[in-house]
């Protein structure tokens, strides 16, 4: 059993910058792909992006492609979401998730066990 603690969020205004943290235990870290998501009120929750387990391979949603960067420490077992030039639409609860290696990193909810608590970050215009 993984679990998962995010940390980081908070308040900024658009076009600063937060880092996000999420911090695993209970398990074998680098035998999971990592993601980071993100849900809004009234919103699906949504994939913002993924790395692989060695931290070679990233993926990003198309909205954040550019200003966001996902990387792993696996000697730390932790997992990170830099976050630049922040607009109000990344106004959201971030979460991450760890899921099995098959199949490479996924978008999808459904590929990912385990799940973080979450940590809001909201963006002022």
């Amino acid at each position: 059993q993984v679990q998962l603690v995010e940390s980081g969020g908070g308040f900024m205004k658009a076009g600063g910058s937060l880092r996000l943290s999420c911090a695993a235990s209970g398990g074998t870290f680098s035998n999971y792909v990592m993601g980071w998501f993100r849900q809004a009120p009234g919103k699906e929750r949504e994939f913002v992006a993924g790395v692989s387990w060695s931290g070679r391979i990233t993926n990003y949603a198309d909205s954040v492609k550019g200003r966001f960067t996902i990387s792993r420490d696996n000697a730390k077992n932790t997992v990170y979401l830099q976050m630049n030039s922040l607009k109000p639409e990344d106004t959201a609860a971030y979460y991450c998730a760890a899921g099995g290696v098959v199949g490479g990193i996924r978008s999808d909810v459904s590929a990912y066990d385990y799940w973080g608590q979450g940590t809001q970050v909201t963006v002022s215009s």
